[in-house]
């Protein structure tokens, strides 16, 4: 029997414990090709000089230098200011960008070696307002990955309504509806029920609850820590948000301009020295309930 969920008025995410099992999709985990899921090896990013009329912009690194390993079911959470480099990052993983200098890999491989469409096809992507085809129905948006990777239309129709499960949503209800029909807070559950649509191994999130109000960014963050718990996906996370952060990271990545300045879990985190850690960790008070 398939693990059910229920939503109550505020949208927040109800668990059943009557049953354990996933789909075969979901349940079908190959072992892994390597230790780490994702790693980076003195990976930078540089942006070539260009001429802009008269003025000649100069050369600069989003990136420097970036050494650092993501392990298998890991939720690694990318901190920063504004600029910082942690979308870069993101799009370095799933091949959007290539490195200037250094490498990226993926289950071992550098993303250079593969495909970029079967690597990106491989890797769940959820931005921030969730990027939705407006045309497209909500059944369609989360099928979507599933109908190019040519899945009969019975498997696409069952795995739709199965995430839909999953994110607490009715598919009576939501399928045929457009995103214009949403919510924000329905519209990032179904970019997170698409992301997982082809059951990636990997899941990149730049910012999805940013744009939503603080109850509803609230209900999904916690909504959020149980899928982790539940699917087992190597996440990497973009956030500046340091509450987020400390919510939901296994481990957090620290950039400032462009490097990597400290590396830690939650706890850890709290009482690192660096200056740019303490300027997030002096925005805490003592009513956020985050304590050392």
């Amino acid at each position: 029997m398939r693990q059910k969920f229920g939503v109550g008025e505020a949208g927040a995410l109800r668990w059943s414990r009557s049953a354990n099992a996933l789909s075969i999709e979901m349940n079908t985990k190959p072992q892994p090709a390597s230790q780490f899921a994702i790693e980076f090896r003195k990976a930078s990013y540089q942006i070539r000089p260009a001429q802009n009329g008269k003025n000649v912009i100069p050369d600069r690194y989003v990136v420097c230098d970036i050494s650092l390993t993501i392990s298998h079911s890991e939720t690694l959470v990318l901190l920063g200011r504004s600029g910082s480099g942690k979308t870069t990052l993101l799009k370095l993983i799933n091949r959007l960008l290539v490195p200037s200098s250094g490498q990226v890999l993926v289950e071992g491989r550098a993303t250079c070696e593969y495909d970029p469409i079967r690597l990106r096809r491989g890797i769940g992507y959820v931005i921030q307002e969730a990027g939705l085809f407006p045309h497209f129905t909500v059944a369609e948006n989360i099928g979507l990955i599933p109908s190019l990777e040519e899945w009969d239309s019975v498997r696409i129709t069952a795995r739709v309504e199965e995430l839909l499960h999953l994110v607490g949503l009715d598919p009576a209800e939501f399928s045929t509806r457009k995103p214009s029909e949403l919510s924000g807070g329905q519209r990032q559950r179904i970019g997170v029920a698409r992301a997982l649509a082809a059951d990636p191994p990997i899941l990149l999130m730049d910012e999805p609850f940013g744009a939503l109000d603080p109850v509803t960014r609230s209900q999904l963050q916690h909504e959020f820590l149980a899928l982790a718990s539940r699917l087992k996906k190597t996440i990497v996370f973009v956030t500046h948000d340091i509450r987020e952060a400390l919510l939901l990271g296994s481990r957090i990545a620290l950039l400032e301009a462009g490097r990597l300045v400290a590396l830690a879990s939650p706890q850890e985190f709290l009482t690192h020295r660096h200056p740019e850690v303490q300027a997030f960790t002096n925005c805490l008070d003592d009513s956020d309930g985050v304590s050392q």
